[in-house]
């Protein structure tokens, strides 16, 4: 059962979505506005990674991550950096999926410069030394998980795929066809550990090593690597956080525990303990913690994904309230009170993204 706030769902016919739909450029949806982007320069490279030297000479370089840049005539000061979540790549700021701009263009428009990220193992920075593992992660075992983890609504085994009555997402069969063929799969394993999100910071200060300054916008898995960047490098200048899916917190002061209603929950959630030195850095950054809807508020025994966000966001206000607590200025905004209802897990991808 989900949350009792939100139990309306409508039936949807996701055999639609699975008999092949199209992509008709000709129907793209006009863009945001009819004048011009106008660039000063656009372009890619990898940064970070490691190198192994193998006793027949040769070497391996790999492990590195991929960015791909938009830098308006006249850009602001500070450029925006995005890192996508788990299952996906910079393809999730890129166009929605039913054809309109995503923030790969809006921003450029409002002449902010823009990175766009893949993260080590994923997507165009997949090149890696590192064996694959099984991951239980309902996310990224069936489609229903993914389905279910963007919060679009509830797929059950052996049942219909639901939406929520109020989504944001765009339901048209080709988008529910576009957001299923941008899942991207791992090409080598990616530790829950504090020595790999040690690696993942060290490879994004890498990264602002590279660009100078510039604002972080993480999602969902990546929130857990926006935090170890912000420790590492002093180039981080805020953070906007879609949906962290875990945050981090001073050894001096854990969090106080809460029921949660299953064992995987807890453990994939579990808060990221971090030295005291290190938590201070991040309270010298603006932080800004964005939820959508449809988010339960009651304990989910069954329905994982529904417990990962009800946890989630739980976790992400006592991390506003400690950084807080300690000087900081981090913020917490829950889009429905601000009357933005039926945002999914990607608001940036949504209805009303614009």
């Amino acid at each position: 059962m989900l949350s009792p706030v939100k139990p309306l769902v409508l039936s949807l016919a996701l055999p639609l979505s699975l008999t092949a739909c199209a992509y008709d450029p000709a129907a793209v949806v006009p863009p945001a506005s009819e004048t011009p982007i106008t660039l000063r320069t656009m372009g890619s490279f990898a940064f970070g990674g490691s190198v192994i030297y193998r006793e027949d000479g040769t070497t391996f370089h790999g492990d590195h991550g991929y960015a791909q840049y938009y830098i308006p005539a006249q850009a602001r000061h500070l450029p925006i950096v995005m890192w996508h979540g788990i299952g996906q790549s910079g393809k999730t700021y890129e166009s929605t999926p039913d054809g309109r701009e995503g923030f790969q263009a809006l921003l450029p428009r409002d002449d902010y410069a823009v990175y766009i990220v893949d993260q080590p193992r994923r997507g165009r920075a997949g090149y890696t030394a590192a064996e694959m593992v099984q991951t239980a992660i309902p996310t990224l075992t069936s489609e229903a998980g993914v389905w279910e983890a963007f919060r679009n609504g509830p797929w059950q085994a052996g049942s219909k795929a639901h939406v929520f009555k109020d989504s944001a997402f765009p339901l048209s069969p080709a988008a529910v066809e576009q957001f299923f063929r941008q899942q991207t799969p791992d090409t080598g394993a990616e530790p829950q550990s504090a020595a790999y999100r040690r690696f993942m910071g060290r490879t994004g200060a890498a990264f602002f090593e590279s660009i100078g300054e510039g604002i972080l916008i993480t999602h969902s898995n990546s929130g857990q690597y926006g935090w170890e960047i912000a420790m590492v490098s002093d180039k981080v200048r805020a953070i906007i956080a879609f949906e962290p899916g875990a945050c981090a917190f001073p050894e001096s002061n854990p969090p106080e525990d809460f029921e949660i209603g299953q064992d995987l929950v807890r453990e994939r959630l579990a808060p990221r303990m971090v030295t005291d030195a290190e938590f201070e850095k991040l309270t010298e950054v603006p932080i800004l913690i964005i939820f959508g809807d449809n988010i339960a508020t009651t304990v989910q025994k069954e329905a994982f994904n529904a417990e990962v966000w009800r946890v989630a966001r739980l976790r992400a206000e006592q991390f506003v309230k400690e950084v807080n607590a300690r000087g900081g200025d981090a913020q917490l905004i829950d889009l429905p009170s601000l009357g933005l209802k039926g945002n999914t897990h990607a608001s940036f991808a949504d209805l009303n993204n614009l």
